[in-house]
């Protein structure tokens, strides 16, 4: 394979890339590195604001892959149009799950313990003690059953859960149990005491959690969103909220970053996390072996993992 490939970190910081590739560093800054149109495989900067990862892609017409550092795919769509067909979009299945099942514990059991709470209680020196209610004996749905979900259940296993339902596009059966089609959701909704959203966000998945959804819920139960903000309507969320009659706890929003004048902030029953689902240690080392795998095939001319759609409209 000849061309170069754009990474969003140096070349020398990543072990074991293959020899004979040309390779530019480049991580959102205002020149480019070289000419976009030499570009043969795009990994786009990690965590940058909206648009910032798509500027190049209308000049990158020797594309042959565009590879994400996110299990999402959504922050490239608008770049796609852009592209020539055959060009293969890949993400970044297996980079996040450990990480982001960590922070979906994590909100769970601070929502359903009050933790907030007792660190508002701490800053004022009040002892705020009393009953809350565990994980233990829960009924967990997750929704969006991929890698993540997979990882989010692995972690749920000790907490002795009394049961975990898993919703996905389409059914199949894994190891732990079926996997519901979206289709089942509204029948599955009820029974849940938390809820784990973990869907992309697509065309179906946006405005998901609207307020018929939200009407199926048992009182008291707990909403996690560590997917993307869009795929709740939080207009919807919010009345709901305001009632009492459910808690959430969010990593993403809609709109985000939230302004700080939004009424989400103050809302009862809500907990709030800066979209800290994938930025943490585990990251680096998981990106790099990823990228090193990834350009080690495309040097070879083998196929790509994580291939997730191909230009021309194949979904793989």
């Amino acid at each position: 394979m000849t061309g170069d490939v754009w990474l969003p970190f140096r070349a020398d910081e990543i072990p074991d890339l293959p020899q004979g590739l040309n390779y530019r560093f480049w991580n959102g800054e205002p020149d480019f590195p070289a000419d976009p149109a030499d570009c043969a495989y795009y990994v786009v900067p990690y965590m940058k604001p909206p648009g910032l990862g798509v500027r190049p892609m209308p000049e990158m017409t020797s594309l042959r892959a565009v590879q994400t550092l996110s299990a999402g795919v959504d922050h490239v769509q608008g770049g796609l149009k852009y592209l020539r067909p055959g060009v293969q979009l890949c993400n970044a299945r297996g980079v996040h799950d450990a990480s982001t099942a960590e922070l979906a514990l994590t909100l769970i059991l601070a929502s359903l313990r009050g933790i907030p709470d007792f660190v508002r209680g701490q800053d004022r020196g009040e002892w705020r003690g009393g009953f809350r209610p565990a994980l233990a004996d829960k009924h967990v749905l997750i929704v969006g059953y991929g890698a993540i979900g997979g990882a989010i259940e692995d972690r749920l296993t000790p907490f002795e859960v009394a049961r975990v339902a898993r919703v996905a596009r389409s059914a199949r059966t894994t190891e732990r149990g079926p996997v519901h089609p979206l289709t089942e959701l509204p029948e599955l909704l009820p029974e849940a005491d938390v809820v784990i959203m973990v869907t992309p966000l697509t065309e179906d998945t946006r405005g998901l959690v609207n307020a018929e959804f939200l009407a199926r819920l048992k009182d008291g139960a707990l909403l996690v969103n560590v997917g993307r903000g869009p795929v709740v309507d939080t207009k919807a969320l919010l009345a709901e909220l305001e009632t009492g009659r459910i808690t959430a706890a969010l990593d993403v929003t809609d709109p985000e970053p939230l302004p700080q004048e939004h009424p989400l902030w103050q809302a009862p029953g809500v907990l709030i996390s800066p979209h800290v689902g994938g930025p943490t240690s585990a990251f680096l080392p998981r990106a790099k072996r990823l990228l090193a795998a990834q350009l080690t095939r495309f040097a070879a001319g083998e196929p790509l993992e994580n291939v997730v759609l191909t230009i021309d409209g194949r979904s793989d």
